[in-house]
């Protein structure tokens, strides 16, 4: 076998057996096969694509080039989940702790936010002494006593998919589907759960633009996962708005808390509710509206917050600030962006305002870039909403004085007006089991 065949093979449009795959992806990982060779590889399938077959193979071989998690300790209770990024996504924030609480293990590797997309692992930060970074022993044990861990991804989980999305960033092969689902369930299999909720977000905001391409992602991760043993779910999500009111780190984990406390209704809420009920079906068989009217229970009656206030403390964190969420740390300087007009919010540029959360120190453009808890941006209006000039549409948050003026300008920008109410977007789209 050799890389020279690998590639005449899928230059062609044949199907790789899953020994090539793996020599591949072996190979690749050990720097045995040079980037030019990779690079030629990703660029067939990229133009030939991958089948069903093919793609679980290269999932499961970059799932086990490196570290895997075993959480067999749990038996079919552990769970996960994944959204393919947004802006004002802080769903792991509640959903977490509603599935915790009602007796899932819910074990979760998260990353920074990079771009227009906010990191779970920032938001946490904005809670004093809050630990992101646990040891192996320590975070198996905290699912098994609280029911639940967050961490910052760690040890040397899927090596092979961070060094093949790194040649696929330069190489123009990031838009394939194939390599888009694999790149993500190959860490989901990696980290070890057994039931995998996938939150694939559509829209202005969202890496997949149009509602067929988010299908087509969502089946390809589902049928991955369940090809790999794994029971998998996704649910197609709107982007086209940010999710919930508040875009930034300490402004979302405090909307975050509002919801579990009952002070906050809405898209978030909704959205939280529907990943927190198919993660709960997976988990234990529950039918849909058990599951969903169990969900609510604990929201109501204060059970999912006391689960998120235990998960903060037990990892160092100030549980004060879920007592009272209102200590969230602001930034100084505030700015009340106001209506150029009459008329309706018809449409929102959403990554054009994750820009803006990034420009007030937000979020990150590099990698090395320090984050600003205390940015953010409060939204005052969203997509449908009347408004009357001079009304308020959102409140900036910033250490930055100087960005105001460009942000507040960036941010009108990012929205169109009409005098007819626009039609709304459905909030969920699809769910596929």
């Amino acid at each position: 076998m050799t890389m020279y065949d690998i590639l005449t093979k899928k230059k062609h449009g044949e199907e790789l057996r899953a020994e090539e795959i793996r020599f591949f992806v072996e190979g690749y990982t050990a720097e045995r096969i040079p980037d030019y060779q990779a690079s030629a590889l990703m660029m067939a399938i990229c133009l030939n694509g991958m089948t069903a077959e093919e793609t679980a193979a290269l999932t499961d071989a970059m799932a086990h080039s490196g570290d895997t998690v075993d959480l067999s300790r749990f038996g079919t209770l552990s769970a996960d989940k994944h959204s393919t990024g947004g802006v004002g996504d802080k769903t792991s924030l509640i959903v977490a702790p509603i599935v915790a609480a009602l007796g899932g293990k819910v074990t979760k590797m998260s990353g920074r936010g990079l771009g227009h997309t906010g990191g779970t692992v920032d938001k946490l930060e904005s809670i004093p002494g809050f630990r992101t970074t646990l040891s192996p022993a320590e975070f198996l044990e905290q699912v098994e006593t609280v029911g639940m861990a967050v961490i910052g991804q760690s040890g040397d989980l899927a090596p092979a998919d961070k060094k093949l999305y790194a040649l696929r960033d330069v190489t123009a092969t990031v838009d394939s589907i194939p390599l888009i689902a694999s790149s993500i369930m190959s860490k989901k299999l990696a980290a070890g759960s057994q039931n995998i909720v996938l939150d694939v977000k559509v829209g202005s905001g969202a890496f997949m633009k149009t509602p067929e391409d988010a299908v087509k992602l969502a089946e390809e991760m589902v049928r991955i996962g369940n090809m790999c043993g794994r029971r998998t779910a996704a649910l197609i999500t709107d982007m086209n708005a940010p999710l919930g009111a508040a875009v930034g780190n300490a402004v979302e984990l405090q909307e975050a808390v509002g919801v579990l406390r009952g002070e906050v209704q809405g898209d978030l809420r909704d959205v939280c509710v529907a990943l927190a009920t198919q993660m709960l079906i997976l988990i234990f068989g529950w039918e849909e509206t058990e599951a969903e009217a169990r969900v609510n229970a604990v929201l109501q009656d204060g059970t999912a917050l006391a689960k998120m206030r235990e998960w903060v403390v037990a990892q160092g964190g100030d549980g004060g600030y879920i007592d009272d969420p209102t200590r969230f740390h602001r930034s100084a300087h505030t700015f009340t962006v106001l209506s150029p007009t009459d008329g309706y919010i018809a449409a929102m540029d959403t990554e054009a305002i994750g820009r803006v959360a990034v420009l007030l120190g937000a979020g990150r453009e590099n990698k090395e870039d320090t984050i600003d808890h205390g940015a953010g941006i409060l939204l005052c209006k969203k997509s449908g909403d009347a408004v009357r000039k001079g009304d308020p549409l959102c409140v900036l948050y910033t250490e930055r004085e100087y960005v105001l003026p460009e942000a507040s300008s960036n941010y009108v920008k990012a929205l169109s007006f009409t005098f007819e109410r626009p039609a709304a977007h459905p909030l969920i789209y699809q769910t596929l089991r």
